[in-house]
């Protein structure tokens, strides 16, 4: 890319410095930049970017972005200042990847709960309709079959694009992604063209990051906002016609809007829904007739995942006599009411639910199949809003035996988590434990054949942020079969 090109792009800014003919590459990661590299320095939360400039430009860095004139650094460097290094980050990966999101049918999944399942939904039905696909999200990033773990469910912008793509250089056709509110609110997504998204539902969370739940849905709404006006090349909104808040989402969008629910007059009706502990059955009433859909997937809300997906996949061509085929053929998501070892005498599942609207959801889930008793494990996170503990305190006490726990407690005191947690249990057969490992195992221990074990609120997120925000591995599955195969034994299947 040829560097006036790029600077061509920017109106408000001053350049200092040689100005280089072209670049291949951006990055925000001083420890990523090779000689033909743009740095783009950013004041972070708790990093000032800014400070790593000396050693880009030993690495031979000639282009740097930044928010100040930097008076130590030679004129053989360019410096390009703008008011938001980011916003400028957003602009220039675009131009520099060539647009990477124009180039393949591109799917972003926002909304509470529900994200990670949507989006790997749309991945699974790609490939099951032998279509090349990438999946972006909270598990991590996955070309087809192939995964690799990440960080964020949205990364910051110049990331995401270096994953965008790398899609495209393993010529993928399709790719969808989970879009945080925090990535919306950070401008992460700024520039890329989604074909279709999708808004799952609203409910309390984040308001430590937000402030409010306007500030919250309005965030959310920008997705959808920013589908744009270029009606020759059509975009849509799938949204949830179920939730209330699918009626700002209507107002924030240009765009045609696509709905499903259960209960609703939407577009994709859901009706004679039928559920087992091994998958659930429900006719879906559409634009185009009713067809028979055939899930493995167990809960009311994966009902909603599963149309929204259909739905997605609909908008862009795909016949919905293909899509209902291939439904019985996707596999589990990931730490999504995942059961663990079907041979266990106990059923043991794990799940993500950490919001109160997630953890009713899940219990209404899976309740009907309890044959023994439900013991419920869940944490609550650190550093995050506690207005909203008491209440899945509460919500935990829908089950037998309840055990509270921290998850990814960083710097603050496990016991003010759980105690937290504590305040709005409804009855007193539960415990806590400041050690999230001990709880699960104490899970197990008090377990009996028939009983069922709900470990709520980390899926298979592999490791716990603790003081300093030092990542400690962990795993509630592997915990989890640990303490079960010890005490009940492992079969094979």
């Amino acid at each position: 890319m040829k560097v006036n090109a790029l600077l061509s792009m920017i109106k408000a800014k001053k350049i200092y410095g040689k100005i280089p003919d072209e670049v291949t590459h951006i990055e925000v990661d001083s420890r990523k930049i090779t000689p033909s590299s743009v740095f783009v320095a950013s004041v972070g939360y708790t990093v000032d970017s800014h400070r790593f400039i000396p050693n880009v430009i030993q690495q031979g860095c000639k282009v740097i972005v930044v928010n100040q004139y930097q008076p130590d650094v030679s004129e053989d460097v360019l410096q390009i200042v703008v008011k938001d290094t980011l916003k400028v980050a957003s602009i220039f990966a675009q131009a520099i990847y060539n647009f990477p999101s124009k180039q393949l049918t591109t799917y972003g999944v926002t909304g509470t709960n529900g994200k990670t399942s949507v989006a790997t939904m749309i991945h699974q039905l790609h490939r099951a309709l032998n279509i090349s696909a990438a999946y972006l999200g909270t598990n991590g990033f996955q070309i087809n079959e192939n995964s690799a773990k990440g960080t964020n469910s949205t990364p910051e912008t110049i990331t995401l694009n270096h994953y965008i793509n790398e899609a495209l250089q393993h010529n993928v056709k399709a790719m969808s992604m989970e879009v945080s509110s925090h990535g919306l609110a950070l401008g992460r997504t700024n520039g890329v063209h989604f074909n279709v998204a999708i808004f799952t539902n609203l409910t309390q969370d984040h308001l430590d990051f937000h402030g409010t739940m306007e500030r919250y849905g309005f965030h959310k709404s920008l997705l959808f906002a920013g589908l744009g006006h270029d009606f020759e090349n059509p975009s849509y909104a799938v949204v949830n016609g179920d939730d209330p808040y699918s009626k700002e989402i209507n107002l924030a969008t240009p765009r045609e809007v696509i709905t499903y629910g259960i209960h609703e007059a939407v577009d994709f009706k859901a009706l004679d829904i039928q559920e087992s502990l091994s998958g659930t059955t429900f006719k879906l009433d559409t634009p185009e007739g009713v067809f028979d859909v055939e899930s493995p997937y167990l809960g009311l809300f994966n009902v909603y995942n599963l149309t929204s997906a259909i739905c997605a996949l609909w908008t862009q061509g795909h016949a919905l006599n293909d899509l209902v085929k291939v439904t019985k053929q996707l596999g589990a998501v990931e730490g999504r009411l995942e059961v663990l070892d079907r041979n266990l005498p106990i059923d043991l599942i794990i799940d993500y639910a950490h919001t109160p609207d997630g953890m009713n959801k899940l219990i209404d889930a899976v309740q009907p199949f309890v044959k023994g008793k439900l013991i419920f494990l869940v944490g609550m996170a650190g550093e995050r809003d506690l207005t909203k503990t008491p209440e899945m305190g509460a919500i935990a006490c829908r089950a037998d035996y309840v055990i509270f726990t921290p998850d990814n407690p960083a710097n603050d005191n496990p016991k003010k988590l759980t105690d937290a947690l504590e305040s709005g249990a409804t009855h007193q057969n539960y415990i806590s434990f400041e050690d999230r490992a001990e709880g699960i195992r104490h899970a197990i221990e008090v377990s009996e054949p028939g009983d069922m074990v709900v470990l709520a609120s980390k899926g298979r997120e592999p490791y716990q942020i603790m003081k300093n925000y030092v990542k400690v591995p962990h795993r509630d599955d592997l915990i989890g079969l640990e303490a079960a195969y010890k005490k009940y034994g492992k079969t094979e299947s």
